[in-house]
């Protein structure tokens, strides 16, 4: 079994302290917050320079010639609405570390996304949706398999995309979370990798209780296939969570000292 991937979701123009970074060209606090994720075991970073509407195509290439620049070549997700800006910056990355991974498409307006990824040799994270949250997981397969054949479709391999099933709030939807990880399972069952938006699951929770949340929903996803998610690599519980379950999984070797690696 392949070591669990992990996305560092820190830098996101949500964060005043990001988007006054991302405004004034300053790579001070995006690269303090890059290297705290990848001292904690992040594999990738996600650019999250929002919808980007304005001047989107030169910050995200501004933010990828930094990062790469800065980190040797770190691989990275690039995470905006505007297709323009993705592309823009697929076009200055480095795949040295690893191919771009495009986050996101979904079976609705951005399915072309996925002619993106194929164009540029990319992987992409493929929401199991068409508008908002699918009813039921009849629907998400479906769309799954929409986005599937039009990737094989155009010459991608399978595992280039990461199927994200859309984790719900357990505050509002206590009852579908079992349906989100069967989902997983299925998902799981046809060979294919999985992705997921993570802390979505505790949203509007206590913060004292958040983390935890976001680590026992984690052991159960990862026990129902889910190869990989978008997460604060930061967080102490989830991070010793993840790395339990990579060794129990005979994802990495055992060792006394397993939780410093």
């Amino acid at each position: 079994m392949e070591k669990f991937m992990i996305i560092g979701e820190r830098i996101h123009c949500i964060s005043p302290t990001i988007r006054k970074a991302i405004e004034e060209r300053n790579t001070a606090p995006i690269f303090k917050r890059a290297k705290e994720q990848l001292e904690a075991g992040a594999d990738y970073l996600d650019l999250n320079i929002g919808p980007a509407t304005k001047n989107g195509e030169e910050i995200m290439q501004w933010g990828v010639q930094a990062l790469q620049s800065e980190f040797d070549n770190v691989p990275l997700a690039l995470d905006t609405t505007n297709k323009k800006a993705i592309e823009a910056g697929l076009k200055v990355y480095n795949r040295e570390k690893g191919k771009p991974i495009i986050n996101s498409a979904d079976a609705g307006e951005r399915i072309v996304n996925i002619d993106l990824a194929a164009e540029y040799d990319a992987m992409c994270i493929a929401l199991c949706a068409k508008e908002g949250i699918p009813k039921d997981n009849d629907e998400r397969i479906a769309y799954c398999t929409e986005m599937l054949e039009k990737a094989m479709g155009l010459g991608m391999e399978p595992t280039d995309l990461l199927f994200d099933p859309l984790i719900v709030v357990v505050k509002g939807m206590q009852d579908k979370q079992k349906e989100v990880l069967e989902a997983i399972r299925q998902i799981s069952e046809m060979e294919l990798k999985t992705c997921c938006g993570l802390s979505n699951v505790s949203n509007g929770a206590p913060k004292e209780i958040r983390p935890i949340i976001d680590a026992t929903f984690a052991a159960m996803a990862i026990q129902s296939g889910l190869t990989s998610a978008i997460v604060n690599p930061c967080d102490q519980r989830l991070k010793e969570t993840i790395k339990t379950c990579d060794v129990v999984n005979g994802a990495v070797l055992y060792a006394d000292s397993y939780l410093e690696l």
